[in-house]
């Protein structure tokens, strides 16, 4: 199969995104003076933007993709639930395992740019667990869409969602079924998703997983992420490495591939680029080193874009024809 080909399978391919959605907002002005009342910058504010974040962008690079996402999630019943949902349908996602939670707020990250720079975040949100009554709603809501799907997608940010005892009920609900599972996992429940398909670490994750504070080669990743990989019994873990590139391992050996030349601009979103990309590539049954080539080429490609956006085909695609990286396939 030819790369474009493997391309046009991505539109056939269903994906079921469960993780913590939030809002992305945009504060966007000059700067021209300090404040008098603080050693602080005066931001002229321009504009205000609000973008899909969290497992939203996972499902927004999907769709880019060419793919078919379904959210499966949580949010609050407030104003910023409202503007979640309808942010949703603006973008044509499905949004019908969209549930309310009565009790927690909607997540809301706002970043304040002056002069094109990040000045300051500003977060909104609640990470306690959700409820066992809202657990279970999430779980029903997965069960009754486990037949249709061809991939699902952990996307774990720590906000409550992903409880340990739901991360279990549907691993073992898509063992049932033959679903693979892609895991972009964080620090809490790092070493529940046992017998997943992919589990997907950055470099900062994997090591602070394993309590590792010193610096280590690209050998001596490649050592820990082995470690990790026999303790999950998963399947393939692959590593993105910021500027060290990504390594990907499996029964079948391990592979490293060097990050891309890049004007880095932003590095915000690039993960959930990397996870979609790496999410369709398992779906489709591709080789180690092709998901690995194309979810690197997926990263360094947003990181060269301000703000949380999702991966663009046609360029993914026109990469990865001029390095030929059909060749891992």
């Amino acid at each position: 199969m030819i790369i474009d080909q493997l391309f046009k399978q991505f539109n056939k391919t269903k994906v079921l995104v469960l993780g913590d959605v939030m809002i992305d907002a945009y504060f966007y002005g000059s700067v021209s003076r300090i404040s008098p009342e603080a050693p602080v910058p005066i931001v002229n504010l321009k504009r205000k933007e609000q973008r899909l974040g969290g497992a939203a962008n996972v499902a927004l690079n999907l769709k880019s993709l060419g793919a078919e996402p379904i959210i499966c999630s949580i949010k609050g019943n407030d104003a910023d639930g409202a503007a979640l949902k309808a942010l949703c349908k603006q973008n044509g996602l499905v949004v019908d395992a969209l549930i309310n939670d009565y009790n927690r707020q909607t997540t809301v990250k706002t970043r304040v740019i002056g002069n094109n720079h990040q000045l300051l975040r500003i977060d909104e949100e609640e990470t306690k667990d959700i409820d066992a009554s809202i657990e279970d709603l999430v779980y029903e809501a997965v069960k009754s869409l486990i037949s249709e799907i061809d991939v699902l997608i952990f996307q774990d940010y720590n906000k409550g969602l992903l409880t340990s005892g739901l991360i279990h009920r549907v691993i073992s609900l898509c063992q049932q079924h033959n679903v693979p599972m892609v895991v972009d996992p964080k620090f809490t429940n790092f070493f529940e998703y046992q017998g997943v398909t992919l589990f997907k670490p950055n470099k900062k994750e994997l090591l602070q997983a394993e309590n590792i504070s010193e610096v280590l080669s690209v050998a001596e990743v490649k050592a820990v992420a082995e470690e990790v990989r026999i303790k999950l019994k998963a399947a393939k873990v692959m590593t993105t490495l910021s500027e060290d590139g990504v390594i990907i391992l499996s029964d079948e050996g391990v592979i490293h591939l060097p990050a891309h030349s890049r004007k880095i601009v932003d590095v915000s979103g690039a993960g959930d680029s990397v996870l979609s990309v790496a999410a369709l590539c398992v779906a489709a049954g591709v080789s180690d080193e092709l998901t690995a080539a194309l979810s690197n080429l997926a990263g360094g490609i947003v990181c060269e874009q301000i703000g949380v956006v999702p991966i663009d085909k046609d360029l993914l695609l026109g990469e990865a024809m001029e390095l030929n990286v059909a060749s891992g396939y």
